[in-house]
């Protein structure tokens, strides 16, 4: 067990979500950009879609 935060970064473009998972002791630029198209029926595409609208929706304006 640790206390790292471990995270992505999210870019959504219409129906392409491009994710750069970073990697613990990695700057994001040394890790794998993945694409993923919308795809009806696919669920990769919708499960960063909910990362992305969890981590929105607790957001605040500062």
């Amino acid at each position: 067990m640790h206390d790292t935060i471990l995270y992505n970064s999210i870019y959504r473009f219409d129906d392409d979500v491009l994710v750069n998972p970073h990697v613990l002791g990695a700057p994001g630029g040394q890790n794998p950009v993945l694409h993923f198209r919308y795809i009806p029926g696919a669920r990769t595409f919708r499960h960063y879609m909910r990362s992305f609208d969890y981590a929105w929706e607790r957001g605040r304006p500062e």
